[in-house]
């Protein structure tokens, strides 16, 4: 892979099956829904949650997390408690700031913390006496939009559970609770992700950041989309296009992207698993061949079970590296 960090656009498509992808704790925790197109919502802040358990089960740290009894913690807290591991890993004193060992704290923060390199992060400062508190913000160089599905799609319409307890003495049925518990029936959902180069150089994120990017992209789900409302969900296409030196108005990959029925008779949101659709790549090959000059390299990877048209055309592209699984 280049050592080099480029501009760059990313697509990531995943499936939800049976599963609720992103509930809003606003409305009974109902898959996120664009009203009028019927179409699912997942925020980017859900996909970043998926990344960080994954480094963190792969023993890399990350800014935002839970403690290790699963307790929340803020932004304050998380600050303070990197800083005596800091003081702890170095013997340093941290004094106010500005100084020279604040700027070293600074270096070994960005060093440590990879979702910080990659997405960046707000840093509170604490206020003195009689003063305002201020932030220190990092932007991150990689940004991703919420994503959609790339069709409509059905919600499971039965959605009323029941738990039963036991009683005080030992009978079961005489306690119990109703809760809902919201699904989609099946939705391919698309994300896009853009890196600024630029930035790079801010947060100190490196090649070997975006490597571990792509892994997590491609393994997250599977690892830690394990919860009961989230089981469900498979990773199925991945493509990063590399630009030479300056981004291209490229815009939206998903724009490109059209999705044919497998049986004609079956409207589409009625369809139910991956087996009931083709996607059809070529449109948003095309749009990536008018830039065929400034495209650098192209990361390609795509799920066996996922049928796609225009393949052949985007693996004839310039500098295509097929990624392994």
């Amino acid at each position: 892979m280049d050592n080099q960090v480029r501009n760059a656009d990313l697509l990531f498509l995943y499936d939800a099956k049976l599963t609720n992808p992103n509930g809003d704790p606003d409305d009974e925790n109902r898959p996120r829904m664009d009203p009028f197109t019927q179409r699912v919502l997942v925020s980017d802040v859900r996909l970043k949650r998926f990344l960080r358990d994954y480094w963190l089960s792969r023993d890399l740290d990350v800014w935002v997390r839970t403690r290790d009894d699963g307790s929340r913690v803020d932004a304050t807290q998380r600050e303070e408690d990197l800083r005596k591991v800091f003081e702890q890993e170095t013997g340093q004193q941290l004094g106010r700031r500005g100084t020279r060992s604040d700027e070293e704290y600074r270096q070994w923060f960005l060093s440590r913390l990879i979702d910080v390199r990659l997405f960046g992060a707000t840093l509170p400062i604490k206020a003195g006496q009689s003063s305002r508190g201020l932030s220190e913000q990092y932007t991150g160089p990689v940004q991703f939009s919420w994503g959609y599905s790339l069709h409509p799609v059905e919600i499971n319409p039965s959605n009323s559970i029941t738990s039963m307890f036991a009683g005080r003495g030992g009978e079961k049925g005489e306690y119990g609770t109703i809760g809902k518990d919201w699904r989609v029936l099946y939705a391919l959902i698309a994300f896009w992700g853009h890196v600024a180069a630029h930035r790079a150089k801010a947060t100190q994120m490196t090649a070997e950041d975006l490597e571990a990017l792509e892994d997590a992209l491609l393994h997250a789900l599977s690892s830690e989309a394990t919860t009961r409302s989230k089981l469900g969900q498979t990773p199925r296409l991945y493509l990063r296009v590399d630009w030479k030196d300056r981004a291209p108005s490229f815009g939206d990959p998903r724009d490109g992207l059209r999705l044919l029925a497998a049986q004609e008779e079956l409207p589409v949101e009625r369809w139910r698993s991956i087996e009931e659709f083709v996607l059809d790549l070529q449109p948003l090959v095309s749009r990536i061949m008018r830039y065929r000059d400034d495209i650098a390299s192209v990361r390609y990877w795509r799920h066996d079970e996922l049928n796609v048209r225009g393949e052949e055309a985007l693996l004839q592209l310039p500098h295509v590296v097929r990624v392994s699984g």
